[in-house]
């Protein structure tokens, strides 16, 4: 049979050898009283040689889809034994119904199948499921010990004709009550995370781990066609049980590969599922940063060191070596030592759930403009809106959009464009704001696909809101990172763009004849033909009593310092002294103003470093080594070149000759600032100066 054929149909009359089924009830002493040979169906069969039992066979009504007879056991016996336990359990007399019980309990399932005479042999069971299925009805809420020991059953390491009539007990069952429906979803459920085989009924032959996967998926999709209200019950079931993030990567892909299995098998649940695993995706993916973050540089360093030396071993071997039983082999190990060893196995998981992911979805785009890929990207856009755009620790996950954005300018366009709506035009949190700012900064200075005239339309995007900002926001008293933390995000993404793709912002046909595209260090001290406005509109932005250099992260403004001071773009290094001197504290209007804590206050102005804007740019570099592969970053990807590389040793010699005749005629302390700029650098600086001053007044009128 295929996997494809529905349970109704399971229609089938194999042959089965075995020997004679002994009743698992109590003798004639039964309160029900003793049968007679003569109402006996089995007394012919009793007296019959047993060479010729062995030669009966299960018989299935075909319309029904139900064992008729095994071996000298006819069905009507059994469901008459079942009825017998059943009803004996009703008036309070327990023992049928408890001998009942025991056969489907797996508590004897290492016992040798002979070692008891008495004991029903495993091939037998399936005519007491199919009687059992027959009475259903009469199963309440008194019989939920009954219920457990049948759902405890091992269906799944036996044959083929037990599987199937099992299941049409389990579809029984879920029809009578909703609650045993829920017990029947929970225990398929449960069933996602078993990694290895080590179940094997005594007697009968080892069932492969496939084998039973694809079974227990025919199941579930038996069930929910015939019950389609258990989708929604189904996928919160599978959202609780979702392995937590300490679980070895087997299971994590274990139950992945289940979940891919339902979706097949359901395609109504297929975004939900994709959506359930991208969460889980980010969940792992912000912890794993967040232990990278807390923890120092020679943890870390342990870590990649760690990931780097492992030979490549097969799944057999990765089992053997999950986590816990590393841990669990040796409880002495240095605390430091086993934090390294969850931490690679947490990143290990990362990267094995990404590679999966990628290659789920990179056959759909092999057609980055078809209607279905674009359909895709804009579910996948969803998912990035719901579940990875609000956790800015993410590191990894994101990528799939990198990736697949880069396919197309359509799709790149559909990703910047949800950016730009999200932080400028949406309703949404400020912090969801401000992290849509900073992926859409990040975005364009990593995409190496990103054209020159997507570059200059979005950096004049952040221009226009953040000149639109300060416009509207004239009476602030000075800078506050928490009142004004969008100006900020968008500022620093300005910053952090121009680090990356300074060379996208200049009119390219304008460039002087001894300029050579290709080689970045030949436009150093060069006047070069920037963009219409920027110098003007970024020095009235810096100049400006939200003073966003103070703010923004003093890592990246110090880069585009030295950047923007070898490109005469501007001088900032005046402002950035000036800066030392000011105290954002001063400016926060406190949280015991707003009716907060006194204790409150003590947090907000002890450290200087908590008012600063966080240098969090999600598209920095990918660190998983076997999931990077998708990526292409050669081709897709820009790297950081800081200014030490684009400078050409004759610039230094040409600085430091210049500095020497400045020094001879300025006194003690105009050489500390001139030290630092040429010659040609004074006029932006006297530009620079004069710009501030008027913004000032201005401002203050």
């Amino acid at each position: 049979m295929t996997t494809n054929t529905p349970l109704s149909r399971l229609a089938f009359a194999p042959t089965i050898a075995s020997s004679p089924i002994k009743p698992i009830l109590r003798k004639p002493t039964s309160v029900l009283g003793t049968r007679s040979r003569a109402d006996d169906s089995d007394g012919a069969d009793e007296e019959e040689h047993p060479t010729k039992r062995q030669k009966k066979t299960v018989v299935f009504n075909e319309k029904l889809n139900m064992v008729r007879e095994i071996s000298g056991k006819s069905l009507e016996d059994a469901k008459r034994e079942v009825r017998q336990a059943l009803e004996g359990h009703a008036r309070g007399d327990d023992e049928d119904y408890d001998n009942l019980k025991d056969l489907f309990a797996p508590s004897n399932r290492n016992r040798s199948p002979n070692e008891d005479g008495d004991d029903t042999k495993p091939q037998e069971l399936i005519v007491y499921v199919v009687a059992l299925t027959g009475y259903v009805p009469m199963l309440g809420r008194s019989c939920s010990g009954l219920i457990r020991s049948v759902l405890r059953c091992a269906w799944l390491d036996r044959d083929e004709n037990f599987t199937k009539a099992y299941i049409q007990l389990l579809a029984a069952l879920s029809s009578v009550q909703a609650s045993f429906f829920e017990q029947v979803l929970t225990m398929m459920v449960d069933k996602f995370s078993e990694t290895k085989n080590y179940s094997v009924v005594p007697g009968l032959p080892p069932v492969d781990l496939e084998t039973k996967k694809r079974w227990l998926h025919i199941g579930i999709k038996y069930l929910l066609d015939l019950f389609p209200a258990g989708s929604n019950m189904i996928l919160n079931f599978v959202t609780a049980k979702f392995p937590y993030t300490t679980e070895s990567k087997a299971v994590h892909m274990q139950y992945i590969d289940h979940l891919l299995r339902l979706k097949t098998a359901r395609p109504d649940l297929e975004r939900d599922i994709m959506e359930l695993i991208l969460a889980r995706l980010v969940k792992l993916d912000v912890e794993m940063t967040l232990d990278l973050e807390n923890d120092d540089d020679e943890t870390t360093r342990a870590v990649m060191r760690s990931i780097e030396a492992a030979d490549a071993k097969d799944e057999e071997e990765d089992d053997e070596s999950d986590v816990d039983s590393v841990l669990s082999d040796d409880d002495d190990l240095p605390e430091e030592t086993k934090r390294v060893i969850m931490i690679k196995s947490k990143l290990e998981t990362l990267d094995a759930i990404m590679d999966l992911v990628f290659s789920i979805y990179d056959p759909i785009f092999e057609k980055p403009d078809s209607e279905e890929a674009v359909e895709c990207f804009t579910d996948l856009l969803s998912d990035f809106k719901n579940v990875i755009l609000p956790h800015l620790k993410s590191r990894h996950t994101q990528y799939l959009l990198f990736k697949f954005a880069m396919k197309s300018d359509q799709l790149m366009e559909l990703f910047i464009g949800m950016l730009l709506s999200i932080a400028f035009h949406s309703n949404d949190a400020p912090v969801i704001k401000q992290a849509a700012a900073a992926y859409l900064a990040s975005f364009t200075a990593r995409g190496a696909r990103v054209q020159s005239h997507t570059v200059q339309l979005i950096v004049g995007c952040l221009l226009n809101y953040i000149d639109y900002y300060r416009e509207t926001h004239k009476s602030c008293r000075g800078p506050d990172v928490r009142r004004y933390s969008l100006y900020y995000a968008s500022f620093q993404g300005l910053l952090y763009i121009f680090c990356f793709r300074w060379r996208d912002l200049l009119d390219r046909d304008a460039l002087p004849d001894s300029i050579d595209w290709d080689d970045p260090a030949s436009f150093l001290g060069q006047d070069l033909p920037w963009m219409p406005d920027l110098r003007k509109r970024m020095h009235a932005n810096i100049a400006s009593k939200l003073n966003p250099l103070k703010c923004c992260s003093p890592v990246i403004v110090e880069e585009f310092a030295q950047l923007s001071h070898h490109l005469r773009l501007m001088y900032i290094y005046p402002q950035i002294e000036k800066n030392k001197s000011i105290h954002l504290s001063q400016f926060f209007t406190g949280s015991y103003a707003q009716g907060g804590a006194l204790r409150d206050t003590g947090f907000e102005f002890d450290n200087e470093k908590w008012t600063h804007l966080e240098a969090c740019f999600p598209f920095d570099p990918f660190q998983l080594p076997i999931a990077r592969r998708w990526l292409d970053l050669e081709n897709n990807y820009v790297t950081w070149s800081p200014i030490s590389v684009l400078r050409r040793p004759e610039d230094d010699d040409e600085d430091d000759d210049e500095d020497e005749e400045e020094d001879s005629d300025e006194d003690e302390e105009e050489e500390e600032d001139e030290s630092e700029i040429g010659e040609g650098e004074l006029e932006d600086r006297e530009v620079f100066e004069e710009d501030t001053a008027t913004d000032d007044e201005r401002v203050d009128d």
